[in-house]
């Protein structure tokens, strides 16, 4: 018998988020998403903490050859 109740309340909230809408703050979210201006500027923060994996892969290689 409660099911009356149930489906009242997910009306009610259907309702609401129906009518629902944020605010965006669009400057901040195309700064956030946006490129770069000179796409030769990326630096890679993780580079020096890690060798190249192909190097790694390829001495393996070389070294199951011989």
């Amino acid at each position: 018998m409660g099911r009356g109740r149930q489906k009242a309340k997910h009306t009610k909230l259907a309702r609401e988020l129906k009518s629902f809408s944020p605010t965006v703050n669009y400057s901040a979210l195309e700064r956030e998403l946006g490129h770069p201006s000179d796409e030769n500027d990326y630096v890679d923060k993780w580079a020096d903490l890690y060798g190249d994996e192909s190097d790694e892969d390829e001495d393996e290689y070389q070294a199951q050859q011989a």
